[in-house]
């Protein structure tokens, strides 16, 4: 059966009527001594035009989701790193959503995190799930390695002031997989640039890694590695992604500008709640 076509009408006074609302399209109106009928919108034509209005909106929204995306997610894998993909695998994630949640203080008091554990235990997803949020709330976050950060400033012509002043511009810097960048004495140099001029900037900084807190700290490295650890240890909460086990062998000891308070060997889950909790006190 054929919806049947509600036609508007004329009222008595000769102004049109909406067939659906039962609302005025014309109205008539006094002007210097003359009446006119003049246009109006009836309910319909109220409510379909807001609902064009937040078509127009949602649509520049996303346009400007996909332009964040696309110039601070540097690998298309990321972008499907979000908490609704999660399949449990990772039971630090729920650190992931606090962090978002109470971004507002993690950045003002310019706390990152140092994720940690073999591969395949979810740290990139981690880091990507905070990333894909907090762009979605407008936020401007560059997700990236040193890999290839060090090709790019090794380019024709590359700026490479111009390439750590970039990074550094950004709210949220997030360094995927830290440690597989080739170990020159120009690359380690720019290595710390990059994180330096961070922390300079008072700027938070995620870290996903497979090196151990143990190897991180270690007095065997030479002074280039030794500064750059260094430093990442000032600036982020140390997260252990791994199982049980690795979580008894390994314990975070860091001295917490980052948490205003000093916190020394504690098991790394519980001094990541323990932090999170105190920090939006």
């Amino acid at each position: 059966m054929k919806n049947k076509v509600v036609e508007d009408y004329v009222d008595e006074d000769g102004c049109l009527h909406c067939g659906i609302c039962r609302k005025r399209k014309q109205m008539k109106v006094s002007l210097m001594g003359f009446e006119h009928v003049v246009s109006c919108l009836c309910e319909c034509e109220v409510k379909a035009r807001q609902e064009l209005d937040e078509k127009m909106q949602w649509e520049e929204a996303q346009r400007q989701l996909y332009q964040r995306k696309s110039v601070g997610l540097r690998e298309r894998r990321f972008w499907e790193w979000k908490f609704e993909n999660d399949n449990g695998s990772n039971q630090k994630i729920l650190i992931a959503r606090q962090y978002v949640e109470n971004w507002t203080d993690m950045k003002r008091k310019n706390v990152g995190l140092l994720l940690m554990g073999p591969v395949g235990t979810g740290k990139s997803f981690f880091a990507g799930c905070i990333a894909n949020a907090l762009l979605e709330q407008g936020e401007r976050v560059m997700m990236t390695n040193f890999s290839r950060i060090l090709n790019e400033m090794t380019s024709y012509q590359a700026d490479k002031n111009q390439i750590i002043q970039n990074l550094v511009d950004y709210p949220l810097l997030i360094i995927d997989d830290l440690g597989i960048e080739r170990n020159s004495e120009f690359a380690l140099e720019q290595v710390y640039n990059v994180i330096d001029s961070r922390y300079c900037k008072m700027l938070p900084l995620i870290i996903t890694t497979n090196l151990g807190l143990n190897e991180m700290k270690s007095t065997d490295l030479d002074t280039a590695h030794q500064r750059i650890y260094s430093r990442i240890l000032e600036m982020c909460v140390p997260i252990y992604c791994g199982g049980e086990d690795k979580r008894k062998e390994e314990t975070a000891y860091v001295v917490g500008q980052t948490a205003g308070c000093e916190l020394g060997n504690i098991n790394a889950h519980y001094y990541i709640e323990y932090t999170i909790e105190s920090l939006v006190c």
